[in-house]
């Protein structure tokens, strides 16, 4: 749709997407990218909405296309801040849940099961490697003062 710079160095993108093929799940939508900066670097936004063609696969494709954007934002990340590829960013991530997976099999196979449920919290709980990409890290949902739908066009962007 556009771009809009402000004079304080805050930049932002709107955009519009969607198909009639039928195997996609999102028939339209739009959001955007806003690039702010702050004390130490820039601040990484990013909003959008979609409708679904199929409410019931949404259940489970929403939540999981969130997931998968914080997830790839945090590889972008390390890839700005820490010059770690891709490639090198997905295999970290691979040894890190192979890992975590075979911590809590040789738990199970070595002792009873309430241990091998306490170790399977503890992974689960336990952060990863300040060099492995998560999703977590990422603020997936905005606190209540940013909380507003994602703009369909930059007509719609506050100006202030």
């Amino acid at each position: 749709m556009g771009e809009r710079v402000r004079p304080d160095g805050t930049c932002t993108s709107a955009l519009r997407f969607g198909t009639d093929h039928p195997l996609s799940v999102i028939t339209a939508g739009s959001g955007y990218w806003r690039y702010v900066p702050v004390a130490g670097g820039i601040r990484f936004l990013t909003g959008y909405d979609y409708k679904p063609r199929y409410a019931s696969a949404d259940l489970l494709f929403r939540p999981l296309r969130g997931w998968a954007t914080a997830w790839s934002f945090d590889r972008l990340r390390l890839r700005l801040e820490r010059g770690i590829t891709p490639r090198r960013a997905l295999r970290n991530a691979l040894f890190d849940v192979l890992s975590r997976l075979a911590v809590v099999a040789l738990t199970a196979s070595l002792g009873p099961l309430w241990t091998a449920a306490l170790t399977a919290l503890a992974v689960i709980v336990l952060p990863p490697a300040a060099t492995t990409p998560a999703a977590r890290r990422c603020l997936r949902r905005p606190p209540d003062r940013l909380a507003r739908k994602a703009p369909s066009t930059l007509d719609s962007l506050e100006l202030s």
